[in-house]
């Protein structure tokens, strides 16, 4: 029997302010001179509304014109030098913080062209949660068996293995009564048509004598679980005392009866085989 289991260009500013300062040191008279640098002061002023880069150059051209103007009048070297250098620095100064200005106009412009074009949310919209699938109505039906057969499980001590060997005793001695009587319907109910064969060629080789079955002593343990061809199948081994004859001694037996049922449970426990283990 079968077991089974994801480069800014920067205009560089280019200028020659030393050859227009020489020239107007060369020509100028006292009356022409005085009102150079008036005039080239109101042009810087005009020049600083429009944030041209003339404006820096155009004090730097002034500077200079006001130093030829001192060495003219016969101021010193000295002075003349310093002077000089004050309004150069002076001239650099407005050169530099025009160009600071500028740059930090091309960054706002940048910076928030970036927040303009990260304006959209940070992370994808959430998608709706789809609906589950209904339960269909083959999720509740019973598993169906296997053809193959499954593993046998080896069955250990329980609380069902227990009730279940009662229920093994019980069948036992009932089926040895069954047998001694020649009670047909017990023997039918209690096994399968292929032992009830078996067991009516016994009583037909008996040719009507009696037999009386003492069983003195039992014990029973389920040995293995097992399902086969949509039957539960449980091996049931039975050992201890037995006297088949009134004047005969008793004997001992060891033997394993295999019971069978439906997986449905539509019929009873039957025996399906008896083996003996010595």
């Amino acid at each position: 029997m079968k077991r089974a289991v994801p480069q800014q260009n920067h205009d560089a500013a280019k200028s020659a302010p030393g050859a227009p300062a020489q020239g107007q040191q060369a020509t100028p008279s006292p009356q022409q001179a005085a009102p150079a640098a008036p005039a080239a002061q109101p042009a810087a002023a005009a020049a600083a509304p429009k944030r041209s880069w003339m404006g820096p150059i155009a004090g730097l051209a002034a500077g200079l014109g006001i130093a030829a103007l001192a060495s003219h009048f016969g101021m010193g070297g000295a002075l003349a030098n310093i002077m000089t250098m004050v309004l150069i620095g002076g001239a650099a100064l407005l050169l530099i913080t025009f160009l600071m200005r500028r740059f930090a106009g091309n960054k706002n412009a940048q910076a928030g062209g970036l927040q303009y074009a990260s304006a959209g949310p940070a992370y994808p919209a959430a998608q709706p949660a789809q609906p589950a699938p209904a339960l269909q109505p083959q999720a509740f039906q019973p598993a169906q068996p296997a053809a193959a057969s499954a593993a046998p499980v080896p069955a250990g001590p329980s609380a069902e293995n227990a009730a279940f060997e009662q229920i093994a005793k019980r069948v036992f001695i009932r089926l040895q009564a069954a047998n001694d009587a020649g009670d047909q319907a017990d023997l039918r109910r209690f096994t399968t048509p292929e032992m009830y064969g078996a067991v009516q060629q016994e009583l037909l080789d008996r040719k009507g004598a009696t037999q009386r079955t003492d069983v003195l002593q039992l014990d029973a343990r389920v040995i293995e679980r097992t399902q086969e061809n949509g039957q539960q199948i449980v091996s049931v081994r039975f050992w201890g005392l037995i006297r088949e004859q009134s004047e005969a001694a008793a004997e001992n037996f060891d033997e394993v009866w295999h019971l069978v049922r439906p997986l449905d449970e539509s019929r009873e426990w039957a025996i399906a085989g008896i083996q003996a283990t010595a």
